[in-house]
């Protein structure tokens, strides 16, 4: 198993589309890379910093860290600074942050080859998860709650993971 922590604009919709992929274990959402430890949500929407971020426990042998990147760049504007769909500020950045200096390199080669495919610089930050704390309990899978809820991720991209019948 291996960890990854992608930042993706609102952990809502971002945490629903990766979970409908085959080989991901488990996803939770909460708040990474901001200049204090332990956020509250209204600590995030006050500028503390931190970043909306999924983390994803993913088995390696059934997706690939480069399919699983492959999709989030599916997910997301990686042009656009501080902005994904209607929101806007600093938590809504785009990002991949790891634990696992192994997955470096990796993250380091995909990024090179999709700079490649845009005429704009890529904002999706890249580095070593400095901290991270899971969000509030009403926050974790808040669209299977709340069916209808808000989302910047077009609904089409919620079956992307999903066999045809």
């Amino acid at each position: 198993m291996k960890t990854i922590y992608l930042a993706g604009g609102c952990f809502w919709g971002t945490q629903k589309f990766f979970d409908q992929f085959a080989g991901v274990i488990s996803t939770s959402v909460g708040y990474a890379n901001g200049g204090t430890d332990n956020p509250c949500y209204r600590d995030v929407c006050l500028g503390s910093g931190h970043a909306e971020t999924v983390r994803i426990d993913f088995d390696e042998q059934k997706l690939s860290l480069a399919d699983l990147l492959e999709y989030y760049f599916m997910a997301i504007d990686p042009t656009s600074v501080n902005r994904q769909g209607g929101d806007a500020g600093i938590q809504y950045r785009t990002g991949i942050y790891f634990t696992d200096g192994d997955l470096l390199p990796e993250i380091e080669a995909f990024m090179a080859e999709k700079r490649k495919e845009y005429a704009l610089p890529l904002a999706v930050e890249v580095g070593k998860l400095e901290n991270y704390c899971d969000a509030e309990e009403y926050h974790q899978k808040y669209l299977e709650k709340n069916p209808g809820g808000y989302c910047h991720i077009p609904e089409r991209l919620f079956s992307v993971g999903k066999d045809p019948e």
